[in-house]
């Protein structure tokens, strides 16, 4: 986390292009000696505390990465709250970097003063292509998501990143009509408003549709990662959404 810091001790990478913030996240890592990593949800303050003093004790700097910790925090939950304050207080003892698989606010992120703040955006047309996927788009005027789906090809972003994007609307929809009373992560992340979008799109499907769009989705990916795709990615998901 040296490479362009000498004095700021904390990175803290987020955003919703969640691919490319990893690979920031992962390519930090790897360039780090004597690393520690931790699960955000998992974490305790007494991991943080035998780290840090273990690093001022023998002289010997540590990184420390964080996944989800921001994401995850409880702000009513006592141990959630002090170890974001020993954050606060401590992040220039240690090397830090903090990944999150969704943008944070600069509210939440103005606590850390000096941090470097790498956020990967998407384009917008991602999302409004996404937010009007729906059935029945071979039907007269339903071919809206075929249109924004080239659209946002046309944008820039990569079919492979708009494919992974698909899947996470799909399983977001299933676990909204399946798990609504023990609701997964990535559910229990989601924004008040972004959720409240998500169960109005989800009236429009029925559960077997949803998981016959998702068979689909997993036999492209696999189709595209093993070569075997009969046509281009582009193609498939233009007949994914026409079947709709």
């Amino acid at each position: 986390i040296q490479h362009d810091r000498d004095k700021i001790m904390i990175t803290i990478i987020h955003g919703d292009d969640i691919p490319q913030s990893r690979k920031y996240f992962q390519d930090l890592k790897s360039k780090e000696k004597n690393v520690v990593s931790f699960d955000g949800g998992k974490i305790t303050i007494t991991d943080l505390v035998q780290n840090i003093e273990g690093s001022s004790l023998f002289g010997d700097t540590k990184s420390i990465f964080i996944e989800e910790f921001l994401t995850k925090l409880k702000k009513t939950n006592e141990e959630s709250k002090e170890i974001l304050e020993f954050l606060i207080k401590n992040y220039k003892s240690a090397n830090f970097a903090l990944w999150e698989s969704k943008e944070i606010s600069k509210r939440d992120l103005f606590i850390f003063k000096d941090a470097i703040i790498k956020n990967f955006k998407l384009p917008q047309s991602i999302f409004l292509f996404l937010d009007n996927l729906k059935p029945n788009s071979h039907l007269p005027g339903g071919n809206l998501p075929l249109k924004l789906f080239h659209q946002t090809l046309d944008s820039g972003i990569k079919g492979e990143l708009i494919l992974f994007m698909i899947q996470r609307q799909i399983r977001l929809l299933i676990a909204l009509t399946t798990h609504s009373n023990n609701p997964i992560d990535e559910v229990l992340r989601l924004a008040p408003w972004q959720k409240s979008k998500l169960e109005k799109q989800v009236q429009l499907f029925n559960i077997s549709d949803l998981k016959s769009i998702y068979k689909k989705l997993f036999e492209i990916e696999l189709g595209q990662k093993t070569g075997t795709l009969n046509l281009s990615l582009s193609q498939s998901i233009d007949f994914l959404l026409l079947e709709m």
